[in-house]
């Protein structure tokens, strides 16, 4: 099992292909407030209702210097889809081998339906100008989390 992150490590780095196939790395928003979420599947009822509610908070997050990225383990084209059918404003990253899902401590063990199972661990890690992570947040629900966020960051 990874061990998990906590605020004050340093963000681990990455580099994945957005749903349009360029790559993107954390690196690119040296400086700024990055929230980086975790999902478990682009247009599966829970993670639409999150990337939605991350869509229509967008502008004020923005507004409030925070850049938003969402990684799955899914292909860009079923993001790109995602993106489409949402109308999603915001990077959504594949990260199929699970690298830096592992890397964040957002795939392992988990509780689904009365059952412990592998599977990606709905997360959410908020990354300072510095690198360093600022909130590190595991199982999170899907519903209300944004909202939830947006009152830990004090928005």
């Amino acid at each position: 099992m990874t061990t998990r992150l906590e605020a004050g490590q340093a963000a681990p780095a990455f580099t994945l292909p957005d749903q349009d196939g360029k790559h993107v790395s954390l690196s690119d928003f040296s400086g700024k407030n990055v929230i980086i979420y975790f999902y478990p599947a682009a247009m599966t009822p829970g993670c639409t209702t999150q990337a939605c509610d991350f869509r229509d908070s967008l502008a004020s997050l923005q507004a409030a210097g925070y850049v938003v990225l969402g990684i799955s383990k899914d292909t860009p084209a079923k993001l790109k889809k995602f993106e489409e059918k949402e109308g999603l404003t915001f990077p959504l990253l594949s990260d199929p081998d699970l690298t830096v899902h592992n890397a964040y401590a957002a795939f392992g063990e988990k509780s689904m339906y009365g059952k412990t199972v592998q599977g990606v661990i709905r997360s959410t890690f908020v990354v300072a100008p510095d690198g360093t992570l600022s909130h590190a947040l595991y199982n999170v629900k899907a519903t209300g989390h944004v909202a939830s966020l947006r009152g830990k960051l004090g928005l």
